[in-house]
């Protein structure tokens, strides 16, 4: 069932938004070359919680999951796509890493992602996110009262082929609210005109995950995060978006 937002609720929904913006533009400055990733989530707790909020990701179990996450951000490096734990990793000149954070404020969740570049990064990392992050500028273009969900994944994924990457395979964003995680699927690949409708109130996670190679995945055993298979580079870029009669509203 997709939930439909009052304006009030998307108001608190933007006030929301506007603080993970601010923690996580704290954050990419804080990702640099010699630290660790479990100091950058331990920075994010810390924000997230002064802001009278909690993160949304730590202790969440998606239905997938065995257990438990146990983190505050997601920070997925290199050719992990989505979900990496983070850990006592230390980031390195040329690494790429993601980093995925929402944060519960007032009873409803807002949701984000950016790929940061660690240094200098090669050519192909460099124009990977380049074309991840215009994915999602193309997609909220699309994020209009009577168009669908296919609609969102088709300028995503004819922009990332035409530029001969592919779309990671098996993740979507989402539906937000009061939830996390709610209805509908907002997938990063379909048809025009095909799949849930867009309606004013409703609020969904856009968030195009590109990758170099065939974007084929595989789930790791060791955190159940998500990488590619063929170990190739991977970016994610994601925005909480609300569906009105203006146009798209960017919440974070």
């Amino acid at each position: 069932m997709i939930y439909k937002k009052t304006a009030e609720e998307i108001a608190v929904m933007a006030e929301g938004g506007a603080l993970l913006r601010g923690i996580t533009e704290k954050l990419a400055e804080a990702t640099k070359e010699g630290v660790r990733l479990k100091d950058i989530d331990a920075l994010a707790e810390k924000l997230m919680k002064a802001t009278g909020g909690e993160p949304a990701f730590l202790g969440y179990k998606p239905a997938w999951a065995k257990k438990a996450y146990g983190a505050s951000i997601c920070a997925s490096v290199n050719d992990v796509v989505v979900h990496g734990i983070p850990s006592a990793y230390r980031l390195k000149q040329g690494d790429i890493v993601t980093l995925d954070l929402g944060l519960k404020y007032k009873g409803f969740y807002t949701d984000t992602a950016v790929t940061v570049a660690v240094g200098v990064v090669s050519d192909d990392a460099r124009q990977l996110i380049t074309i991840t992050k215009d994915a999602l500028t193309l997609a909220i273009d699309q994020c209009l009262v009577g168009n669908t969900v296919g609609d969102i994944g088709f300028a995503i994924n004819s922009y990332v082929r035409k530029n001969g990457l592919r779309i990671a395979k098996g993740l979507t964003g989402h539906g937000i609210g009061k939830n996390l995680h709610e209805d509908p699927v907002v997938p990063n690949e379909g048809k025009p005109g095909i799949g849930a409708r867009l309606f004013t109130g409703m609020v969904i996670a856009v968030e195009p995950m590109v990758t170099m190679g065939s974007g084929e995945t595989v789930q790791l055993k060791l955190d159940e995060s998500f990488a590619t298979k063929e170990r190739v580079l991977a970016a994610h870029f994601e925005h909480t978006v609300a569906i009105t009669d203006a146009g798209p509203q960017v919440l974070t």
